[in-house]
């Protein structure tokens, strides 16, 4: 098998749920083969870049081998190179939490905290 079907491959190496999220996220726009925006029957074959926005992440993948069915998940990862780029660092500003059932902060604690939120004048 040197081809299979779009929507069934994205199924089959787990990058959706189900296949039929996987028809929709298609038929919606949000996959593309190739740069091309892609059908669910759109065909794949190894060396295609497959480019897929699931859950709000956008993953980039290198069709290495195409699947008759559904494998494990250790099989799966197998069947593709992930070239999704690194994700943005997120601002690295330090935020004053205090761990979930502490209670009231404390006297001292709560001079720590005016003394953070206000840059330390």
């Amino acid at each position: 098998m040197e081809s299979s079907r779009l929507d069934r491959w994205l199924w089959a190496v787990r990058l959706t749920k189900t296949r039929p999220d996987a028809a929709t996220a298609c038929r919606a726009g949000h996959v593309r083969v190739n740069d091309r925006p892609a059908k669910p029957a759109t065909p794949v074959s190894p060396g295609d870049e497959v480019r897929a926005r699931v859950n709000d992440v956008t993953r980039v993948v290198e069709v290495v081998r195409v699947l008759p069915r559904r494998v494990g998940a250790a099989d799966a990862a197998t069947c593709y190179i992930d070239r999704t780029p690194a994700p943005p660092p997120e601002m690295a500003i330090p935020v004053a939490r205090r761990d979930r059932g502490a209670g009231r902060p404390t006297k001292r604690e709560r001079r720590v905290l005016d003394e953070f939120r206000t840059g330390g004048l």
